[in-house]
C-alpha cells in the first residue's frame, strides 16, 4: 500500500508548498527524482539540500548540534517544518526514531507520530540486507515497509508490503568529464503515490543509523 502526499496531515504539505515535479522514466513510469547533497547551505551548520531535476531547492536540513543529535527537522525550500524526527527515549524502543508530521515541541505529548522507523539488528535477523523497517503504531507487529541495500553505497531500496519499489536511494552518476560526486551527492527516485517528503525523511534516518 502507497502512502499518498494526501495521507500525511495538512501540516506536512499544503497546497502552495513546492513539490518536485514527476517525471516519466524509460518504462513509462512516473516518479520524483532529486539529487541529494549532503552537506547543509549555512556554513555552520551540518545537513543536507536537496534539488530538483530544474535545479530548485525543494528540501533542506540545517543542524547546529554536532554528534547524535536526538532531533531533526526536515524543511521545504523556503524553509518551513513540514516533518520532525526524534529518537525514541523508551527503552521498549531502543533504536527506534518516532516521525511526526509538522513542526512538533519536546514538550508536546499529545501529537502521534505518523510512523516508527525501526533500525534492523542483524544478529537476530537473518536477511543482513535489510537495514530498517517501518511501523504505522510501535504496537504493530508487520511493518508497513522496509528498507533493503547498503546505505555506505547509496544503494538502498524502501519497499512496502507487497515488495513493490516505492523509493531509492542511488549514486549520482557522472555525466560530464569522468566527474565523481563520491558518496556526498546521490540520487532519490520516488516512485508515483509514494510521499517525497516522507522518502527524504527515511533518508536522514538511514544517515543517522549508518554513517
Amino acid at each position: 500500500m502507497f502512502i499518498s502526499r494526501k495521507s500525511l496531515s495538512r501540516s506536512v504539505h499544503d497546497e502552495h508548498q513546492e513539490q518536485p515535479e514527476l517525471v516519466e522514466t524509460r518504462g513509462g513510469n512516473l516518479c520524483t527524482s532529486v539529487t541529494v547533497w549532503r552537506k547543509s547551505l549555512i556554513v555552520t551548520c551540518k545537513g543536507f539540500t536537496v534539488i530538483d531535476s530544474n535545479g530548485n531547492l525543494v528540501y533542506r536540513v540545517d543542524t547546529y548540534v554536532g554528534g547524535r543529535p536526538m532531533e531533526l527537522v526536515l524543511m521545504d525550500g523556503s524553509g518551513k517544518p513540514i516533518l520532525t524526527m526524534r529518537r525514541s527515549t523508551n527503552l521498549r524502543l531502543v533504536g527506534t526514531w518516532l516521525i511526526y508530521g509538522g513542526e512538533v515541541s519536546e514538550f508536546c505529548t499529545s501529537e502521534k507520530p505518523v510512523f516508527y522507523v525501526k533500525k534492523s539488528i542483524n544478529i537476530l535477523n537473518t536477511n543482513s540486507n535489510v537495514l530498517a523497517y517501518v511501523y504505522r503504531r510501535s504496537s504493530d507487529k508487520r511493518y508497513a515497509y522496509v528498507i533493503e541495500g547498503s546505505y555506505s553505497h547509496r544503494s538502498c531500496k524502501v519497499l512496502d508490503e507487497t515488495k513493490r519499489v516505492v523509493a531509492e536511494i542511488r549514486p549520482k552518476d557522472a555525466l560530464k568529464r569522468g566527474i565523481s560526486f563520491g558518496l556526498e551527492v546521490f540520487v532519490l527516485i520516488v516512485q508515483a503515490g509514494f510521499d517525497p517528503g516522507y522518502a527524504m525523511g527515511l533518508v536522514l534516518l538511514l544517515d543517522q543509523m549508518f554513517s
